[in-house]
């Protein structure tokens, strides 16, 4: 019995040290190029700022966007770590259709799960936190009609 404790011990403070580690590295990843990066504005007309605002922004991903679509996302995730626990960096890109240029992008780190298994809800740890990371109301002005 003694043992089964002793291996309980260890494996839960080896558990809280990989989250730790990772919670770090997601941490400093984040502070050389996590955040919001705009690189050009839009101005939209009031009736299609209007009509994005309506649908929370949802542009079509570059795959399913229309010829007739002006902007599209581009989504890349890069996992430094998969399964339990795993570490990602996300990149989510406003691209103009016309040109290909990116009008601004941003970029977050996190690390998800690394828990005990058990009946509850694994925990993560995700940056830049507290902030924003919508776009578009950063890159799309409202103009006049």
């Amino acid at each position: 019995m003694r043992i089964f404790y002793g291996l309980m011990i260890a494996s839960l403070f080896l558990v809280g040290c990989e989250k730790a580690r990772l919670d770090q590295q997601v941490k400093e990843l984040c502070a050389k190029d996590g955040g919001v990066k705009v690189y050009e504005t839009v101005t939209l007309s009031t009736d299609m700022y209007d009509r994005y605002a309506r649908t929370n922004w949802i542009l079509p991903d570059k795959s399913d966007a229309k010829p007739t679509d002006d902007y599209y996302i581009e989504i890349q995730r890069h996992y430094y770590k998969t399964g339990n626990p795993e570490m990602s960096r996300r990149q989510y890109r406003i691209i103009r259709r016309s040109d290909e240029k990116v009008l601004g992008e941003s970029i977050s780190y996190g690390r998800g799960g690394g828990d005990l298994p058990g009946p509850w809800h694994g925990s993560s740890y995700h940056c830049p936190s507290g902030e924003s990371l919508s776009i578009e109301t950063k890159v799309f002005q409202r103009g006049s009609k």
